[in-house]
């Protein structure tokens, strides 16, 4: 028997029980979800019925996904504030939900976790020029999402330790 290559419809009530499934497994954002019921072939005011009723439930909560995403981007990756809400902008996150996302970073741990960046970077940085060496080290934690003043503060530190 020969497989057919597209892909199964679902009926409301089906695509129901599969998205709460993939919603329970991990946190989603509603754009995810909503790609999901898509691709299980929904109409699009099957998908809005199907998102609203999931938020109602409890099963996609951006407010919680935020934090969750927060404290992972930050406490483990070790990304600094740039970095983490672009990603979450890039989610389709409302401003409120970032907002309360970001309460979720401890400012002591975030100041340790920059510092570790540095030192870390500072000591494996091959650059000689003092000048380019910081410029180096400036645009590396930059690209960790680290806000600039934090990163001087952070430099002026090593440059007087």
């Amino acid at each position: 028997m020969e497989r057919d290559k597209k892909q199964k419809t679902y009926t409301p009530k089906e695509a129901l029980i599969k998205a709460a499934a993939y919603c329970a497994y991990q946190d989603r954002t509603q754009q995810e979800v909503r790609g999901k019921l898509y691709s299980y072939g929904l109409e699009p005011d099957d998908v809005e019925e199907l998102i609203v009723r999931l938020s109602q439930e409890k099963l996609i909560d951006e407010e919680r996904y935020a934090q969750s995403y927060v404290r992972g981007k930050y406490g483990l990756k070790k990304w600094g504030r740039r970095k983490i809400m672009q990603g979450l902008k890039s989610k389709g996150i409302s401003d409120y939900c970032i907002k309360q996302g970001l309460k979720e970073i401890d400012p002591d741990l975030y100041e340790q976790n920059l510092l570790h960046l540095l030192e870390k970077k500072n000591a494996t940085e091959k650059e000689k020029n003092p000048f380019a060496r910081r410029q180096k080290l400036t645009y590396y934690l930059m690209s960790k999402g680290y806000e600039s003043d934090l990163i001087q503060d952070a430099l002026k530190g090593l440059e007087e330790g």
